[in-house]
């Protein structure tokens, strides 16, 4: 019998051996539950020379809980167009860095993206240490069909760009997987309630977490049920799922 290759464990298994630059690490982080957080991507935080955060006040908290010392500078939305660019020639000095964002996967609804893009274009290697994601997460306690889904992230607020947003999930055959943010989910259900009629959602809300819980039926039902315990104020991280349109339904 011949021998079987072993994989190595080591986090930059993946990153050729002659790579002159540092490493930019895209690092799946807990969304809640801290146990979650991979083997490797604790060793990753530990052999990176900095952290790259959206947050940096939950990067240090994880760092703290980890009893890890590390420079964590800041990557947001607003941040200046140098900051990519102080950060890639940090990369290409030789430092290594590890992207991570408020919780789950960066580049998912965050704007690590730009960093990714900027760094590959300029010759770093990029790795990613896979983790939780909100979105797979979601779909796996949802019950709906996962075999074809579309991943909105954050709808637009207002205008025609939401009603366009709306209508499209309405009427698409796929699974459709929303970020919404707490003073916002309400708002959600009852614009999406007319136009989903009775067509099945999953509500999502503190994944991970110790209150972590899944509603399930109507976006009417669902959005009564939130009032009657939280009034006008619902609290907790929310990601929807909702159940594909039946062919010919819509």
């Amino acid at each position: 019998m011949g021998k079987t290759k072993r994989v190595s464990d080591d986090a930059s298994a993946a990153v050729p051996a002659d790579q002159s630059t540092g490493v930019l690490y895209v690092v799946g982080t807990p969304l809640g539950n801290l146990a979650d957080l991979s083997p490797r991507a604790t060793e990753t935080l530990g052999k990176v020379d900095f952290v790259v955060a959206e947050d940096t006040r939950q990067a240090k908290k994880l760092l703290h809980y980890l009893d890890v010392k590390k420079p964590v500078d800041s990557f947001h939305a607003h941040s200046p167009p140098r900051k990519v660019k102080e950060i890639v020639e940090r990369l290409r000095a030789g430092q290594s860095a590890a992207l991570v964002t408020d919780a789950g996967m960066p580049v998912i609804s965050d704007p690590g993206a730009e960093l990714v893009a900027a760094a590959s274009a300029q010759g770093v290697a990029v790795a990613v240490v896979p983790g939780p994601s909100a979105v797979t997460a979601a779909l796996a306690v949802a019950g709906f069909p996962a075999d074809r889904y579309v991943f909105w992230g954050f709808l637009p607020r207002t205008g025609k760009a939401r009603r366009v947003a709306l209508a499209e999930i309405a009427a698409d055959q796929r699974t459709a997987v929303i970020f919404e943010a707490p003073h916002r989910i309400l708002r959600f259900l009852d614009d999406v309630a007319p136009l989903l009629g009775e067509r099945p959602l999953a509500v999502c809300r503190e994944l991970t977490k110790v209150h972590e819980e899944v509603l399930r039926g109507s976006a009417a039902n669902i959005a009564q049920a939130l009032r009657d315990r939280f009034g006008d104020a619902p609290r907790g991280e929310f990601t929807v799922v909702v159940g594909p349109a039946v062919a010919g339904s819509v």
